[in-house]
């Protein structure tokens, strides 16, 4: 597979993995990296992008809902009350990160401070899967 279009594909995998829908990165940046090992800082920073910017956009989703109503059906609004934007390090955590998110929009964490969360977490994680292929 081309380079340029492996990155690609990695965008697009790393940015819906990150929303409500299902997928595994991973598995992409994995064989990204087999594939072109020599890609390691182009490939981590492509998935940390996307995932986060997949973050942000559960994030966007959590600051539209306007009913209090939400509220009581809402997983990860106590922790996010409870420790703010830090606690989006765990972002990248299946079943847990997409409530945290869109708890985060709701409760109108700081913007940035939640993406420099989410991408260091990120980060962490997709280097973990780096250091597994090489």
């Amino acid at each position: 597979m081309d380079e340029s279009l492996s990155l690609w594909a990695l965008l697009a995998s790393s940015f819906l993995a990150a929303t409500l829908l299902p997928g595994g990165s991973e598995a992409v940046l994995y064989g990204v990296l087999k594939l072109h090992p020599h890609q390691l800082w182009s490939a981590l920073s492509v998935a940390t992008i996307g995932n986060t910017l997949g973050g942000m956009s559960s994030f966007l989703i959590g600051r539209l809902i306007p009913s209090q109503r939400a509220l009581a059906r809402m997983k990860g609004l106590g922790w996010v009350q409870r420790f703010g934007s830090p606690v989006l390090l765990l972002a990248w955590v299946p079943l847990i990160g997409d409530p945290l998110c869109v708890a985060a929009g709701f409760l109108r964490i700081n913007p940035m401070a939640a993406a420099a969360y989410m991408a260091l977490g990120k980060f962490a994680r997709y280097l973990l899967v780096a250091t597994a292929v090489t």
